[in-house]
């Protein structure tokens, strides 16, 4: 729920930082803004709550604690190169990819009930899987639009 109220605010703070003083209404780039802050926001969490984040991934695979790691700092970068005109489209479809293979750790972490800040079996349980999987759909379509989409009617204005 956090991540989705950061993306929503600074949508809406970007929109306006934009709107007042640079009197431009570039949806496209203010999503990218925005998906930004968010990626960073949930990386922090990669390092604040790391322990807690290892129970969330399933028990076949190995080195828990270096994925959240790791995991996190692919964030950060994501995060960095959607700023970046050259790499926007590249970075969209890896961090859909990326978007798509962290779902599975949620998914389980809904079935074993499990608080990613803690690890403890007291987390939000299958219900919360009502919420999370349309949130992921969100998080791709949001990327898919304001970082390739866009990408794509930029460059066929450009050529016309």
């Amino acid at each position: 729920m956090k991540p989705l109220f950061v993306l929503v605010i600074s949508f809406v703070l970007v929109a306006l930082v934009l709107g007042l003083f640079r009197k431009e209404n570039n949806f496209p780039l203010v999503g990218r803004t925005a998906m930004t802050i968010m990626l960073v926001f949930t990386a922090i969490g990669h390092f604040m709550y790391a322990e807690g984040m290892q129970a969330m991934i399933p028990d076949l695979i190995p080195f828990k604690k270096e994925l959240v790691l790791f995991t996190g700092i692919i964030e950060v970068i994501f995060a960095i190169a959607l700023l970046l005109p050259k790499y926007q489209v590249m970075t969209g479809w890896a961090l859909i990819v990326f978007l798509v293979l962290v779902l599975p750790a949620n998914i389980n972490a809904a079935v074993e009930n499990i608080n990613y800040q803690t690890g403890e079996n007291n987390g939000n349980g299958l219900n919360y899987l009502w919420f999370r999987v349309p949130l992921q759909v969100l998080f791709i379509i949001w990327v898919y639009l304001s970082a390739i989409r866009s990408s794509k009617s930029i460059q066929f204005k450009a050529r016309n």
